[in-house]
């Protein structure tokens, strides 16, 4: 399902004095996820009218039913029904009864169909929007906030526009329609009960923008304790290994804490709302009906009169009293609109450029990195990457050395354009990787990462990660290059079992190994390695650089290694040091020279 593209807005504050208007307008971000069924939200709103008025023409049936059924015999015309016998005005109210729960059962459905709808599209859209932001998106929103919006928040909407709405709708037209006939079975009557509730409103309007604060609040303190979950349950080895349990626990206890603290602040506030409305409104009403009661013993009134009275009355009692329930929810999902409106609006740092040139079909890659300068957006003031001048042949082995914080990771990030270089330009092949859409970029180019990802998947699928379109036999025929295929085959299932959460079920080398083979799948024209046969043993490591080199033929290679014995059959390697290259060359030449590449080997290669 395609969504209008939303306009590029700052993710906003919690807002300190909320009100009814803003609540409205916060919820109009729902608004393009109901148009395309428009047709099933009119058919409901047709439903809701006729239901509205079916239960509005009741009491009138009733008048007559007192006034000439049972009082003076049934008069010539039947009434307002137009039957001629009392059994035949039964029969019609039963027939309004059935038409009425039809129009009711009808609604219903549309409107829960309407709701579960928008609130997958809606799931989708944010989920899809957030897959496209930048890690610098990620530095200060934690996944944890992200999971909480997209389920408890989405979960508020999908009340409001599943049952809420339909609910406020009815109400308020069974309100104003209980209102007009109130006026026209007796105007006196309907302008004493028209000023007391005039009275009424101001305390309620301002209660009401209590109640979605704290509603907004309270969303926020359920984030925060989801955050502290996810992050914690992603990281249970080290929590068991420094016997955290305990603290951890007591921690996210007390996040839980504070967040029931504002719930039952906002659920005091909401039942001291609900408690006014009905108190206030049912007082009204029995003020009203005495005032009735004594026009009856006058005979201004008559007793169908005011029977007919009694149950509009009731039935605005009752309209009110839902809308109160419903207002209480419109405003903690217009509290949940915003949080999740933050997301969808959200705008990545990495821009897509706006007329993206197609890439230069080539065999090889060539890279070139001109007068680079990079700074991350946490430390704008501290230079990653420092006037980093390199030109990588096609086809060429480069490996990056250096000590840790040398910036060689960095190289790789503003290569993928996970970040924006600060100034300077790279190209590939000539061109600006800018003027390149990102997927166009990222496709051509292969990483393994020092720490892989394994997803909750068999070993075949998380191979064929790299190009989901890939035969079983090319999956295995990865996984044998990459030295993976003689563990994957003793596992129960083979290439068919379920690796766990995160690769749980695998050892750090043979997490490594599947990530080599996802990335020999994909094929890609560059290849970038970091650190990737670090969690290796001696044996493995011999296979899988054996695999390697075999990817590595015919593509641009970047590898990242602090093992110097990893990368001595390598074109030429790169020094860095303090965000800049203070040395390159072969590492015969590098050992020569006598500079930090010598040192370090002298620490690791010495025999």
């Amino acid at each position: 399902m395609r969504h209008p593209s939303p306009a590029p807005s700052a993710a906003a504050p919690a807002p300190s004095a909320p009100s009814a208007a803003r609540a409205v307008t916060a919820l109009r971000g729902v608004l393009p996820f109901l148009r395309p069924y428009r047709a099933r939200v009119a058919l409901a709103f047709a439903l809701l009218c006729l239901g509205s008025a079916t239960i509005l023409v009741v009491p009138l049936a009733f008048r007559d039913l007192i006034d000439s059924g049972f009082g003076k015999g049934v008069a010539a015309g039947g009434g307002l029904l137009g039957t001629d016998s009392l059994d035949g005005q039964f029969v019609a109210l039963f027939g309004l009864a059935l038409l009425w729960a039809v129009a009711v059962a009808g609604r219903y459905y549309m409107v829960s169909w309407v709701g579960e709808r928008v609130t997958a599209d809606l799931r989708s859209a944010v989920y899809a929007r957030v897959l496209g932001q930048s890690p610098q998106f990620f530095e200060t929103l934690q996944t944890g906030e992200v999971l909480s919006r997209l389920t408890a928040d989405t979960t508020l909407i999908q009340t409001v526009v599943g049952s809420s709405v339909s609910m406020g709708l009815r109400s308020l037209f069974q309100f104003v329609g209980g209102m007009v006939m109130l006026a026209v079975t007796s105007a006196q009557l309907f302008g004493l009960i028209a000023g007391l509730m005039l009275l009424l409103a101001l305390p309620i309007v301002l209660i009401g923008r209590r109640v979605r604060r704290l509603s907004r609040e309270s969303q926020d303190r359920i984030a925060d304790a989801s955050a502290l979950a996810g992050e914690i349950l992603n990281a249970m080895p080290t929590v068991q290994a420094f016997t955290q349990e305990a603290a951890e626990a007591r921690r996210f206890g007390e996040r839980s804490e504070t967040s029931f603290r504002t719930a039952v602040r906002r659920t005091r506030v909401r039942a001291l709302l609900t408690a006014l409305i009905i108190a206030a409104v049912m007082g009204t009403i029995i003020f009203v009906l005495w005032i009735g009661a004594r026009q009856v013993q006058a005979g201004s009134l008559s007793l169908g009169e005011l029977g007919a009275f009694v149950i509009y009355a009731a039935l605005v009692a009752g309209g009110v009293g839902t809308l109160a329930e419903v207002w209480g929810d419109v405003m903690r999902a217009s509290g949940a609109t915003e949080r999740l409106m933050e997301l969808l609006h959200a705008e990545s740092a990495i821009r897509e450029p706006l007329a993206p040139r197609a890439p230069q079909r080539a065999e090889q890659v060539a890279i070139d990195f001109e007068h680079v300068v990079f700074c991350y957006p946490a430390r704008p003031g501290q230079r990653a990457l420092d006037d980093i001048c390199l030109h990588i042949e096609p086809g060429e082995r480069v490996a990056l050395v250096g000590p840790s914080g040398a910036g060689k990771t960095s190289l790789l990030q503003v290569l993928l354009r996970y970040y924006e270089v600060s100034a300077g330009c790279i190209r590939l092949n000539g061109q600006d990787i800018r003027e390149l859409a990102l997927h166009a970029l990222r496709g051509s180019i292969a990483i393994v990462p020092q720490d892989p990802v394994i997803f909750s998947a068999s070993a075949l699928e998380n191979i064929r990660y790299g190009r989901p379109a890939a035969s079983d036999d090319e999956v295995i025929a990865a996984a044998r290059a990459a030295a993976a295929d003689e563990f994957i085959a003793r596992l129960p299932e083979g290439y068919a079992t379920f690796l766990g959460e995160r690769g749980t079920r695998l050892s750090g080398g043979q997490r490594q190994r599947i990530a080599i083979a996802r990335a020999m799948l994909k094929g890609a024209q560059v290849l970038l390695l970091d650190e990737a046969t670090s969690a290796l043993d001696a044996e493995s490591e011999i296979l899988v650089q054996q695999g390697l080199a075999a990817a590595m033929q015919g593509r641009t290679t970047l590898i990242i290694a602090h093992r110097l014995a990893t990368v001595q059959q390598v074109d030429r390697i790169v020094v860095m040091d303090g965000g800049r290259i203070v040395e390159t060359g072969t590492p015969a030449d590098l050992r020569r020279q006598g500079g930090l590449y010598a040192r370090l080997a002298a620490l690791q290669l010495a025999p």
